[in-house]
């Protein structure tokens, strides 16, 4: 019982501590809000989970289906965003210290702290699940009501993903170079193997095998397809049961809907589900003992790696010291630049070479994979005074705001414009349209980093944002797309650059020292007004 009970500290005391942060309201509220448009009216020309081009009726069961299956998918990606820290927080503020005088183990403490992953991860489910109720209730094509079914699909699928989820959460916090921009990059890799790859590979469609195993892919996507392929020609004959979609699916023509009230699966099947959750938990047990190591390697002494000396850059850069200005410039780039390792360098490199070289297609993907290498300036540079605890002490100098803008901004600008200058030189010389439109959107990656770390006051927005930019871009999707921009795009580029400029301006430097920002103010005024609401009835 003592054992528990130590267990069952830590878990509430780090849910307590996700819960008291404005950062996990919002995305709760996004979450919430993201699962009502999973449920369009019945004339809408898209659906977030298709059979075929079709879907069941807004059923209890399906309805806790389409959650389910987006959970386990979108959600194992996003939710790792949700929850990682929570190890780098007692490692920075020396809670370890102190719990490591306590009886409790290292395993107990990794599998506290996974617990507590799950429950957050639990309570956003849950959240959303009310609100497919709501849906379901609205669109009125099934009103029956049923929890169990409604439940089932979340237990089975999700919760065994997201604990895999919660496995890569504590992973990425005990591997030093992995807590920041570098991890949140990598981890979407990971969850392309884990959650899309895996599931392809195991596609019942190609494969027989598939057809028959109780090993389901992590999400749970091939155990569905088993179902369907036993269950659907009985209720929507004429369909391919293994033609599943999970995601925005436009449907073009006549659409029509399957009643679909209840989910069956094996016993065999729910222990494939079953043993995900146990090798979750035996992972992140099998941990402790790297876990001393990993606490005595901080933020602190990580955060600010010795990069090369670069003696050369003091000459190129002298011009700029002629002026306080400049000089602050100058400052501010040496520093960044002389804090790059050499594999920095030689990846810059490896992608100038292939700018230079390849056809076009190639040369935007390694334009766009040049950018990635400079998440962390871009979204990270106007948060140094807050993370160094210097801003009291900085900021006292005359004009330094103003100068602070400025050079960071030049800062950023110069890496996102020097990651793409063979391109630029390649366009210039062939198409200068091109060649400026590819300027204007390299001007945009440095400035909306800076501008969403001054409105969120946090880096994982923007390279959140990133990241899911960069995969469609590479797909020749998105904003990011350089050489197949529409002008569409090319006049929201155009509007982001006032827009980005105008945030830096009006919402950096923070009024007072520990100000959350605008957003997380306005949001804090709302609760403050709803507990006094609350208080007075």
């Amino acid at each position: 019982m003592e054992v528990l009970r130590r267990f069952a500290a830590i878990a509430v005391a780090d849910l307590r501590e996700r819960t008291r942060a404005t950062r996990f309201w919002v995305i709760l509220g996004i979450v919430a809000f993201a699962s009502w448009w999973c449920f369009p009216a019945p004339g809408s020309p898209w659906m977030m989970l298709s059979v075929d081009g079709q879907r069941g009726e807004y059923s209890s069961a399906w309805v806790g289906m389409t959650l389910a299956l987006v959970y386990s998918t979108i959600m194992a990606w996003l939710g790792f965003y949700l929850v990682r820290g929570s190890l780098v927080r007692d490692f920075d503020t020396r809670v370890w210290q102190l719990l490591v005088a306590t009886p409790m183990t290292r395993a107990g403490y990794l599998l506290a702290k996974w617990t507590s992953h799950m429950v957050v991860f639990a309570l956003v489910v849950a959240i959303c699940l009310g609100v497919g109720l709501v849906a379901q209730w609205v669109r009125g094509e099934d009103r029956t009501l049923d929890l169990v079914e409604l439940v089932k699909p979340a237990l089975v699928l999700t919760m065994p993903a997201l604990g895999v989820t919660a496995f890569f959460a504590i992973v990425f916090d005990m591997v030093p170079w992995l807590r920041r921009a570098a991890g949140n990059v990598l981890w979407f890799f990971v969850w392309i193997f884990m959650f899309s790859s895996f599931a392809m590979n195991m596609d019942p469609a190609t494969s027989e095998w598939a057809r028959t195993t109780w090993f389901s892919d992590p999400s749970g996507v091939t155990m569905v397809q088993q179902d369907f392929l036993a269950a659907l020609p009985a209720l929507a004959p004429g369909i391919d049961p293994l033609s599943v979609s999970i995601g925005v699916n436009v449907t073009e023509g006549a659409r029509r809907s399957f009643e679909w009230t209840g989910w069956t699966f094996e016993m065999a099947d729910l222990g494939g589900r079953l043993l995900w959750l146990l090798l979750a938990m035996a992972a992140t047990a099998a941990l402790a003992p790297l876990l001393d190591r990993a606490a005595r390697r901080t933020s602190a002494s990580t955060s600010a790696p010795v990069g090369l000396r670069m003696r050369w850059l003091d000459a190129v850069l002298r011009p700029l010291s002629a002026s306080a200005t400049g000089l602050v410039v100058a400052s501010e780039l040496t520093m960044v630049l002389r804090g790059r390792r050499l594999w920095w360098w030689g990846a810059m490199l490896v992608c100038a070479i292939v700018q230079a070289t390849a056809p076009a297609e190639g040369m935007a993907i390694a334009g766009i994979v040049a950018w990635m290498f400079g998440l962390d300036i871009h979204s990270r540079s106007l948060l140094r005074e807050r993370d160094t605890h210097t801003a009291e002490l900085v900021m006292t100098a005359s004009g330094a705001a103003n100068k602070l803008r400025l050079a960071r901004a030049t800062t950023a600008i110069a890496i996102a414009v020097g990651a793409v200058a063979p391109s630029l030189v390649r366009l210039g010389l062939s198409s200068p349209a091109d060649a400026g439109v590819l300027l204007l959107v390299a001007v945009n990656v440095a400035l909306s980093g800076l501008a969403l770390a001054a409105l969120c006051r946090s880096p994982r927005p923007y390279e959140l944002a990133m990241v899911f930019l960069a995969y469609i871009g590479i797909q020749k999707g998105g904003p990011l797309a350089v050489m197949a921009l529409t002008p569409s795009l090319v006049a929201f580029h155009a509007l982001l650059l006032p827009a980005c400029l105008l945030a830096i301006v009006w919402l950096w430097p923070p009024r007072r020292a520990g100000d959350p920002g605008p957003v997380a103010r306005r949001i804090g005024g709302l609760r403050a007004a709803a507990a006094t609401a609350l208080s007075l009835r």
